[in-house]
């Protein structure tokens, strides 16, 4: 299934082309990847006299990764966690700097790209209750010993991928009453408040975990690696137009976790159209 997605989705994005000498931004299928992206591009067009095109919502990480490898895209914004053990494969490694640093020589290797510095924040992966199940329960290990049994929904890639579930119940054991639901990421928090599932796999800096009157419970096992956000760039986009780095490297250390999750609520919780999220933070930035 995984398969046949990316392939349908890189179908689509092929079809779009290279038109003109673009700078072409891409993004994930969920909100802050389109923030992250309409922040790039927005902060490319202010900095540089640069066309920037937008291909957002493309779709999960093996899509965006596919679509950056074939020159369909320029530049996207990814996760050191999700590429060191989703895309190369690699065992986790728990220091956020080696983990990065790892990441970047074995991209400018394999796939000819760069990572610019991170943009400030560490988006990894949460295990997500309400707020009536947390009670007396602040760890995924506590969540183990739940005598009850959990009901799990899960977005496709989650369930997929190499620090995803199966890795996760290697290391805690939890008890679900069956096989999870697999969803659409989108539909995972909404399906929670309204407890047709009780646990998920949200991201730490997703606004509706405070808006739905969630509980993110802590990884005691240290079982997710860091997921450090930064921008992914072609190193031939980057020979074409040097231009571009200065500007990028300018949003490093420029949004922390708790920026984050209010940029991600503005979009998801106050319904803000990201255009205007992305144009008033960096009106915030010198």
């Amino acid at each position: 299934m995984m398969r046949r997605s990316v392939l349908a989705a890189l179908v689509v994005v092929s079809g779009c082309g290279r038109g003109g000498d673009r700078i072409v931004v891409g993004s994930k299928n969920f909100t802050e990847s389109d923030i992250l992206g309409e922040i790039v591009a927005q902060q490319i067009e202010r900095r540089t006299a640069l066309t920037v095109e937008r291909r957002f919502h493309l779709g999960g990480t093996f899509v965006c990764h596919q679509a950056l490898t074939a020159g369909q895209i320029d530049l996207y914004v990814e996760y050191s966690g999700t590429a060191l053990v989703a895309i190369l494969e690699q065992p986790v490694i728990t220091d956020p700097d080696t983990a990065f640093a790892k990441v970047r020589g074995l991209y400018s290797r394999r796939f000819g790209a760069d990572w610019l510095p991170p943009l400030g924040f560490n988006n990894t992966f949460a295990m997500i209750v309400r707020a009536n199940d947390a009670a007396g329960i602040s760890t995924v290990s506590q969540a183990a010993l739940r005598p009850r049994p959990w009901r799990g929904g899960f977005g496709y890639e989650f369930m997929e991928r190499a620090d995803g579930f199966a890795g996760l119940q290697r290391a805690y054991s939890l008890p679900f009453a069956g096989p999870p639901r697999v969803m659409d990421l989108g539909l995972t928090y909404r399906a929670l408040a309204d407890s047709q599932v009780d646990m998920i796999a949200g991201n730490s800096t997703d606004g509706q975990i405070e808006a739905l009157h969630l509980v993110a419970l802590e990884d005691d096992r240290h079982y997710f690696p860091p997921y450090q956000a930064a921008p992914v760039v072609r190193q031939e986009t980057l020979d074409r137009h040097p231009e571009l780095r200065v500007p990028l490297e300018e949003l490093a250390g420029r949004i922390d976790d708790a920026t984050m999750r209010r940029l991600n609520y503005l979009a998801d919780v106050q319904h803000r159209d990201i255009v205007a999220v992305a144009s008033e933070f960096l009106a915030t930035l010198p």
